[in-house]
Parts: structure tokens; C-alpha cells; sequence
């Protein structure tokens, strides 16, 4: 009976960690968003709305909006926005836009798979060479999902004061 009950405790802490890491999320897209707005400069959003998430693909069922511009490795993950958003296929590390082009960056699910803590910060750097503003969403070590995954490389966290925590897993 106990192992019953520690299963169901378990089960409700995920459920309850994967819905506030996408409420998490939302709001950290609303926050990119309305930077961008404010400085009247566009939005780049590193990582498609329905990032590797087949389920939400195949429903249609963004996890967060698109912005102006949506880049990723498969531009596949970034279809079904807007008209006229611009998809571009690149990699995070080597972003084809000049110098603060862009008010805001939100990076969703990305920097987890980079290979190393030096590609992090490489492509840390180089959203900060694009935009004003970069917030960063990515998987806690709370979520049992964000451990089974192989293809999660790194631990990332933002902090308040807007700087990077890389791991290595």
C-alpha cells in the first residue's frame, strides 16, 4: 500500500513540475515579447513553439508564441506561425543578424542539447551580440522527463540578474 501511495506522490510532484515549467515558460515569452515591443525592435525566438514535443506538432499546440523571427536546426518546429514570421534555419552558435538587431530573444528548450558548457556560453554570447534582451527556458532537474531525455546535455538555468548557469550532465 505505501509503495501505491509514494507512486501517486510522485506522480502529482511531476505533473505539478511540468505545468509550472510551462507556465514558467508562457511567461517568460510574454516577458521577451513585451521588451521587444517596448524598444519597438523585433523578436527572435531560438527554438520552435512546439520544440521536439511530437504530440504538440501533430496537435497544433504551441507551447509558446513565435515572435517575428524563429530560428532552429529544423525549421520544421517552427511552422504554423503567422504569415509573416521569418523562419530561419541556423544554428544558435552562428546567428546570421548584425549587432542588436533584435529587442528580445526567448530561447525555449535549446541550450540543453548544445554538446558542451562552452558551446552554451558560445551561444549565449552570440544571442547577446543579437538582442538587447535574452531569457532563456529550459528543462529543471525536477522533471523526471528532463533526465531520461539523451539528447539533454546540460543542465541550464538564468538567474534573476540575467546571467547563464551551465552544466555539464
Amino acid at each position: 500500500m505505501w509503495v501505491r501511495t509514494l507512486a501517486l506522490a510522485v506522480g502529482a510532484q511531476q505533473g505539478l513540475a511540468v505545468h509550472q515549467e510551462h507556465v514558467e515558460r508562457r511567461a517568460k515569452y510574454q516577458v521577451a515579447r513585451d521588451y521587444a515591443d517596448s524598444v519597438r525592435k523585433p523578436m527572435l525566438v531560438v527554438g520552435g513553439p512546439y520544440g521536439g514535443n511530437s504530440v504538440n506538432f501533430w496537435f497544433r499546440v504551441p507551447a509558446h508564441g513565435w515572435g517575428d523571427v524563429c530560428l532552429d536546426l529544423n525549421p520544421e518546429t517552427c511552422s504554423g506561425g503567422p504569415p509573416e514570421l521569418e523562419i530561419i534555419e541556423a544554428d544558435v552558435r552562428n546567428i546570421p543578424f548584425s549587432d542588436k538587431y533584435f529587442g528580445s530573444a526567448f530561447v525555449s528548450h535549446v541550450l540543453e542539447h548544445l554538446p558542451t558548457v562552452n558551446d552554451a556560453q558560445m551561444a549565449f554570447a552570440e544571442l547577446n551580440r543579437v538582442s538587447n534582451k535574452v531569457i532563456v527556458a529550459s528543462p529543471g532537474k525536477d522533471v523526471i522527463t528532463s533526465w531520461l531525455n539523451p539528447d539533454h546535455h546540460l543542465w541550464v538555468q538564468q538567474k534573476n540578474d540575467g546571467s547563464l548557469v551551465v552544466e555539464q550532465r
